[in-house]
């Protein structure tokens, strides 16, 4: 039988999109308290079912689609580039893993086509066939159409044959970009790639003891549990604060914390981050839609796998990245910045996303390095004096105003041609490197 939870989950998926809904709609349509309907109507909006307007209220929205491609395929490929399939239909969801320009003879062409690959190439009939006999795709630029020998071929193959209008230097771009962003979003880290499982997860009964809290504590060596209901649904948590001055008899329900804040698998690393150092938690339960408890997460995991993404050799670069990339340490505390023309706007000057990155990215580098810190920005006041134009060498001089164990303001100044061009006052979450 479903919980309530799930029913009221239900029963939004079946709404029309562009349905207002409320709490009080929902519970009174439903026969449930308002505070489950608050809440199951807070999952549908981070389901993506629902969206709150100002002035509008909550509505049914269409959901979007939050697969993104683990795996490029010749079906994706063929989306990326608007492309007509000729032949080969049943081999579209093979996956791509390089593509080839032919701007050589068939004989060079051998050396380089390989199964997973994608031939480029222009109108030239022999080289398509060279390719799919060889195991490859094949990609016509420039509007042109193969011919009939080389669709039953692509077909015997099962080799997709696919045809566009773009020219190969314009195609070739397209497609290193959809795979640079499939490497960017596979390093992304979710809570799903890093947390404890149930089966490895310690935890405690509503109707345990503080004594079952003590043997527990002293066998794991933790202090931090999560705390289940008899089918498995997230109660609350315990730590050694709460048991301070308890007798051993007393009920863990009477001395958790109720409706602690909890993860979902499929959200983001450092969302979750965030909310651990704002809150100042050191383990948060990981739930599923239902509730149940799945697993842990704590705040050393998080630090492992964030240090262990910096390590990959091999990845997309962000936008976040390519700035990074630009900055230079000139002296101690003293970093530069040279701007380019993909940082400008259409009035050739910084811009002020990009200004607002640089002060980000400097701070990072600043802290990183100076005081073994890694951080998560809270608020930023960015204020221009001069235009920065393109061309220009900025000097970032970053200072710390005040500091304490979990947070730090900092001030932040940018001179640009020997001038102070803008100023920025930064407030950041702290978190101490392992």
């Amino acid at each position: 039988m479903k919980t309530k939870h799930e029913q009221i989950i239900d029963f939004i998926e079946l709404l029309p999109v562009g349905e207002k809904l409320s709490v009080r709609l929902i519970a009174k349509e439903l026969q449930v308290s308002e505070g489950t309907a608050y809440r199951a109507i807070k999952e549908a909006e981070n389901n993506g079912l629902v969206s709150t307007i100002k002035r509008v209220g909550t509505i049914r929205i269409e959901p979007k689609n939050s697969e993104h491609i683990e795996n490029l395929t010749y079906d994706e490929i063929v989306k990326v580039i608007d492309g007509e399939v000729h032949g080969g239909e049943k081999g579209l969801k093979k996956t791509l893993t390089k593509f080839i320009i032919g701007a050589m003879t068939e004989e060079a062409m051998l050396r380089y086509v390989t199964e997973e690959s994608l031939m480029i190439i222009g109108n030239r009939e022999e080289a398509q066939q060279l390719t799919l006999q060889n195991g490859a795709a094949v990609l016509i630029t420039g509007g042109f159409k193969p011919s009939q020998t080389v669709v039953d071929l692509a077909n015997q193959k099962e080799l997709p044959l696919i045809s566009t209008s773009y020219d190969t230097f314009t195609v070739g771009t397209m497609i290193n970009r959809a795979m640079t962003d499939q490497l960017i979003k596979k390093e992304i880290l979710r809570v799903q790639n890093i947390f404890t499982p149930l089966e490895r997860t310690q935890f405690l009964n509503k109707e345990d003891t503080v004594y079952t809290y003590r043997m527990l504590n002293q066998k794991s060596g933790h202090s931090r549990f999560p705390v289940v209901l008899s089918d498995g649904r997230l109660a609350g948590i315990v730590t050694a604060k709460d048991v301070v001055g308890q007798e051993d008899t007393a009920l863990i329900e009477k001395v958790m914390t109720k409706n602690p804040a909890s993860a979902r698998k499929y959200m983001s690393v450092a969302s979750i981050a965030h909310t651990m150092i704002w809150d100042g938690l050191e383990v948060m339960p990981v739930v599923s839609d239902e509730l149940k408890l799945v697993g842990v997460i704590s705040r050393q995991d998080i630090m492992k796998a964030m240090q262990t993404v910096q390590k990959q050799p091999q990845s997309g670069d962000t936008i976040s990245d390519q700035i990074n990339q630009l900055i230079t340490e000139k002296d101690d505390n003293l970093f530069s910045f040279s701007v380019t023309p993909q940082t400008t706007d259409s009035m050739g000057t910084i811009s002020f996303g990009v200004l607002s990155e640089v002060v980000t990215e400097t701070i990072y580098n600043y802290l990183s390095k100076y005081k073994k810190k890694n951080l998560v920005v809270e608020q930023m006041n960015l204020h221009y004096f001069n235009m920065i134009q393109l061309g220009n060498e900025l000097t970032i001089k970053p200072s710390v105003i005040d500091e304490n164990r979990r947070s730090a303001r900092l001030d932040v100044e940018i001179y640009s041609e020997n001038a102070l061009a803008a100023k920025a006052i930064v407030v950041c979450q702290l978190i101490q490197k392992r």
